[in-house]
């Protein structure tokens, strides 16, 4: 399921079934307005996205997440979010998109097993005039694509196809355990074959856990705002005096 605004987030939820179908697993895509609560009963695994928009995640998706947190919570899941802060290199900008999951976990109770990180996309020809001029002043400051005839893709299709494979084959290991094994030769190949475990694999969330507390990661983040406020406000500056000069 996947909640998206312009589009790229639906555009990685494709990619992402396209990955888990060709692994052999039977796939459902939908958009998460268009889902009922019920899929969650009928499916081995969930694999639920949304994009930040100022500042949240879909109200869509969270819904979702909130009426559905005790099912879920019996299934194998995971969460990719969308952002912007994530096509900048940089610390603040990484606390700053994994704030947006903490507190997603803190308001809905959900503990997704896997979480991904993913940039996104600027879709300047999409935007209305104060979106557009926003994300071009941000832009200026962040990655200096500014140049609005033209729509710019940040997304990491490798960081993506990896995310989706890991998640397949805890979802696999899951189900396996679950599921009575009459052959112990089937068992071994499986194990064989399998990638490490949950335990053996550290998961995304618990990476950013140990790098920096939530408390850390706001207080840089705040810190970070002042600091692109600061950027943004010396951007308008600068194209107000050009327009001046060009003026006179």
């Amino acid at each position: 399921m996947y909640g998206t605004d312009e589009g790229q987030t639906a555009t990685v939820a494709e990619y992402i079934g396209t990955v888990l179908t060709d692994r052999g697993h039977d796939v459902t895509t939908r958009y998460v307005t268009e889902t009922s609560d019920s899929i969650v009963d009928d499916v081995d695994a969930v694999l639920i996205g949304s994009p930040v928009i100022n500042r949240k995640h879909l109200r869509a998706v969270v819904a979702f997440v909130d009426r559905n947190r005790e099912a879920l919570a019996a299934k194998p899941t995971a969460f990719f979010q969308l952002s912007f802060a994530s096509a900048i290199p940089s610390n603040w900008a990484r606390d700053g998109a994994q704030e947006w999951v903490d507190a997603l976990i803190e308001r809905t109770g959900w503990q997704p097993d896997r979480v991904g990180l993913f940039a996104g996309a600027v879709k300047y020809t999409r935007y209305g005039p104060f979106t557009r001029l926003f994300f071009k002043l941000f832009s200026a400051v962040t990655t200096g694509d500014t140049d609005t005839s033209r729509d710019y893709e940040y997304t990491d299709w490798d960081e993506v196809e990896a995310f989706a494979t890991d998640f397949a084959a805890l979802a696999e290991q899951r189900v396996a355990a679950d599921t009575p094994q009459t052959d112990d030769r089937v068992a071994m190949e499986y194990k064989r074959e399998s990638p490490p475990t949950e335990q053996a694999r550290e998961s995304p969330l618990t990476k950013r856990e140990q790098e920096s507390s939530p408390t850390e990661r706001k207080r840089g983040r705040r810190l970070a705002e002042v600091g692109l406020l600061a950027g943004l406000l010396s951007v308008v500056y600068w194209l107000v005096r050009r327009q001046s000069v060009r003026q006179s």
